[in-house]
């Protein structure tokens, strides 16, 4: 870092209070707080209304005209349950660095979230245990591998669902809605995703979906390796996990970061300097549960599981989570979204 770049960091982090050694400290507690990962391996809300009947899309066609369809819903078992039911805990791999979906709670040292909650009703319908869980902590760019070299048995990550991905893991029914936007300091001059971000350094995660989105237009922002720059510099705007982005944020080594608005929301209710840019996202996203390709007896024992989480309208489980985790940082949301099921 250069001493001009330093006192531009310095200068920016006076009017960030204490929320950068926040963001730094729980991105620094990774490797000491989960079991990690051995080295060598639209609008939001509602979309369609979890109220909704379920669809079904021929088999055929899944995988790339709609990779939202899932294998239809199961309580049995199968090799994948078998194993996770003769080892007695469902190994999971989660972010603890998401605020409010899954973060490691500095107060009580627990893990907490969004998604941490629905991994426990996995454990809990499967094992009949909802603790009986090995949580490991899993960057962004990590999370295919660690099931295709099974680390894992699922991922629960906020982790959209899309075609390219389909051909690598194989995912549960749609568990909710989300899309991209724009994170910046609220006196910046960007705007949303347009032209305002010609010539900003922008950041993102390595292996996201924000990063195919500036790949396919960019608006002239600097936001990939090929960029001038010291190997740090580029190194600075592709970054392992999201948190990271924030944290450069506020250190004033990028001028925006581009990612999901429900992640977004989360880091905006980290730091009351930055806010989420534009009338809201500019594209339509689903998460889902991924688990190793072919597990279906497991992919269809989270989609039975999924159905009863959703069921029961307002005190529906899904409902509950998303008033204790979400709905301050993302309100009006009515539901998750109805399932889709391939057909057999």
């Amino acid at each position: 870092m250069t001493r001009g770049t330093d006192r531009t960091a310095r200068s920016r982090l006076r009017g960030w209070g204490g929320v950068t050694g926040m963001a730094v400290a729980c991105a620094v507690t990774a490797s000491l707080t989960l079991l990690p990962l051995a080295h060598g391996d639209g609008g939001y809300g509602g979309g369609p209304s979890g109220r909704g009947a379920a669809s079904a899309v021929p088999a055929g066609t899944a995988a790339c005209e709609d990779p939202e369809a899932s294998v239809p819903a199961s309580s049995g078992g199968g090799p994948s349950i078998d194993r996770i039911k003769e080892r007695g805990k469902l190994i999971a791999g989660v972010d603890q660095n998401s605020f409010q979906w899954g973060y490691r709670n500095p107060e009580t040292r627990t893990l907490e979230g969004f998604d941490i909650d629905l991994v426990r009703a996995i454990a809990q319908d499967i094992l009949g245990d909802p603790d009986a869980v090995i949580f490991r902590a899993i960057p962004t760019n990590q999370r295919i591998s660690a099931l295709e070299n099974d680390k894992v048995d699922v991922v629960v990550r906020t982790m959209t669902i899309n075609c390219q991905r389909a051909g690598q893991v194989a995912f549960s029914t749609a568990y909710f809605q989300a899309g991209q936007q724009v994170l910046a300091p609220k006196d910046s001059e960007i705007d949303g995703y347009n032209e305002s971000l010609k010539g900003k350094r922008v950041c993102t995660a390595e292996g996201s979906t924000a990063y195919d989105a500036l790949k396919a237009k960019s608006f002239g922002a600097v936001f990939e390796d090929e960029h001038e720059g010291t190997e740090q510099d580029r190194d600075q705007l592709t970054v392992p996990n999201q948190l990271d982005c924030l944290v450069r944020l506020q250190l004033g080594e990028v001028d925006a970061v581009v990612t999901d608005n429900a992640l977004a929301a989360g880091q905006a209710a980290q730091d009351p300097a930055v806010e989420l840019k534009g009338d809201g996202p500019f594209t339509t996203e689903y998460y889902g549960v991924a688990a190793k390709l072919g597990a279906d007896d497991l992919v269809a024992r989270v989609n039975h599981v999924l159905v009863g989480y959703r069921q029961g309208g307002e005190n529906s489980p899904w409902m509950k989570s998303y008033r204790t985790w979400l709905e301050e940082g993302l309100p009006g949301v009515e539901g998750p979204p109805a399932p889709k099921y391939r057909s057999n």
